[in-house]
């Protein structure tokens, strides 16, 4: 037990208070002794790294029983929702492999929070597959994992957003089909903005490039 709180840059007695509050499953046992392993200590970054982002000890007790009974986190979270994205269940070794040893504590407690990441039994379920390779694409390009989880909850504050408003278009202007009919012309609107939007920004001029020119071959002969 000293040893993995030295490990762990806790006091002992914090450790204890923690396996007391359920926060820490048991060690294992082999006659007087109390082995505990990696997981254990991994449990106890991550529970450093949610007390950091300023979640309650109740609300990691609530997470660690999760882990435990194999429900999933993102429903004790209250973040699971109905959608079209598909799931990706994946063990902690091939999450790490897609994320190039950037899958620490933090990370993952951050992923935890915002519901990319959920427990199943002794799985991890990331919610999106475009999501996870888009992420995994922006690590391999350089750009680090916190950075891609803190853009991704600015991007959910400005899609939430463009879902609201969508919404109220419906609840105005009931279309045939109803919400779900509006679906891929939502996205398809979303998208064209954000195509034209980042043309504005990398075009030198800060003007969208336009048709290409035609080619003389291409001109109407009389």
């Amino acid at each position: 037990m000293e040893e993995l709180a030295e490990k762990a840059g806790i006091t002992v007695r914090t450790l204890r208070f923690y396996r007391e509050r359920g926060l820490l499953p048991p060690p294992r046992r082999a006659g007087r002794i109390a082995w505990y392993g990696d997981q254990h200590l991994a449990r106890l970054r991550t529970i450093t790294a949610l007390l950091e982002r300023g979640h309650t000890l109740n609300g990691i007790a609530d997470l660690a029983k999760a882990f435990e009974s194999g429900r999933d986190v993102g429903t004790v979270l209250g973040l699971t929702e109905p959608t079209e994205e598909t799931p990706v269940r994946l063990t902690p070794e091939e999450l790490a492999d897609h994320f190039e040893g950037e899958v620490t504590p933090e990370n993952l407690a951050n992923a935890l929070s915002l519901g990319y990441l959920t427990v199943d039994g002794g799985e991890l379920v990331h919610i999106s597959r475009r999501l996870l390779d888009v992420s995994a694409a922006l690590v391999r390009r350089g750009v680090p994992l916190s950075v891609v989880l803190d853009a991704g909850q600015r991007v959910r504050a400005h899609a939430d957003a463009l879902a609201e408003l969508f919404l109220e278009i419906v609840a105005e202007h009931p279309v045939t089909g109803g919400a779900e009919a509006l679906r891929p012309l939502a996205k398809s609107v979303v998208d064209a903005e954000l195509s034209m939007a980042l043309d504005r920004r990398l075009s030198p001029d800060g003007v969208p490039p336009g048709p290409a020119p035609a080619d003389e071959n291409d001109q109407p002969r009389s």
